[in-house]
């Protein structure tokens, strides 16, 4: 599997998410994908399933060296005090020494920028992270973060999938060398109706939805997170690596109506729009 190298760190291409799986659901989810070969395991404080994130993690027998573990700080805790006590309980609830990304996981309006991003770079300093990055930051944050800060990104993390273009930001990401990691890349389970994906998978033996993980996943500079509880779906996003798209395939994705977005919180920014 491709590997993605930023700022010291590197980690699989493709990741298991485990939003919405909490207690034993999640725990046997991130033990069956650690037993299938995953070794990117995304959490968040806001998950609720660190402790099981931290239990598979315990049961298995993979180096810690051989596992990239990523979790978040909620918008709400992002005073410095706060920033620390969150990252303390969920290193705790993880049972590790240190995480290899911690996130930002939403901007917040009263945000300080560069208090956040000094209380981050503390923790690197002591180890106890190995990269800093952020989750649903627009152009303009992103800019403040890294033009006018200097902050070391690791990584944006953004809804990206075959239905929502993300031009404007992977370009300004590009430009500065920062890879992006896509949430939601299978469009919360919309792609098995998709005509044009349907053709597309019928081609080349396989599922609207692996064709849609691959098209992200031939992208420079992209990994994805997709949630998948059974066993099942877990191999079946391993096998979409497998995958070969054509020009003709590419050209029919790119063709797709690319203004859906299913995560809009009342607490996001204002996201950057596509170009006219």
């Amino acid at each position: 599997m491709h590997a993605i190298q930023t700022q010291g760190i590197s980690f699989p291409s493709l990741g298991l998410g485990t939003f919405r799986m909490e207690g034993d659901d999640c725990r046997v989810a991130v033990e069956s994908a650690l037993d299938l070969g995953y070794r990117h395991i995304d959490t968040a404080a806001m998950y609720n399933n660190e402790e099981a994130v931290g239990a598979a993690i315990a049961a298995s027998a993979i180096a810690r060296k051989d596992l990239h573990v990523t979790t978040k700080v909620w918008h709400a805790n992002l005073a410095p005090d706060a920033i620390l006590r969150s990252f303390d309980t969920s290193l705790d609830k993880l049972k590790l020494d240190y995480v290899d990304l911690f996130m930002v996981h939403w901007p917040s309006k009263e945000m300080d920028l560069p208090a956040i991003f000094e209380t981050l770079a503390a923790l690197k300093e002591q180890g106890r992270i190995r990269a800093m990055g952020v989750c649903n930051f627009t152009i303009d944050l992103l800019r403040t973060v890294i033009e006018d800060i200097g902050a070391p990104l690791a990584c944006n993390q953004i809804e990206y999938h075959v239905l929502l273009d993300q031009t404007p930001v992977r370009a300004y990401l590009a430009s500065k060398g920062i890879p992006i990691v896509a949430y939601c890349p299978l469009a919360q389970g919309k792609l098995a109706d998709n005509a044009a994906l349907a053709a597309i998978a019928g081609k080349h033996g396989a599922t609207p939805a692996q064709v849609a993980l691959k098209w992200l996943l031939d992208q420079e500079g992209v990994a994805a997170i997709p949630k998948a509880q059974r066993p099942q779906s877990q191999k079946a996003n391993l096998d979409a690596l497998k995958l070969t798209l054509d020009d003709e395939d590419r050209r029919a994705i790119a063709a797709l109506q690319k203004d859906m977005r299913f995560v809009n919180p009342p607490f996001a920014p204002a996201w950057d729009k596509s170009p006219a």
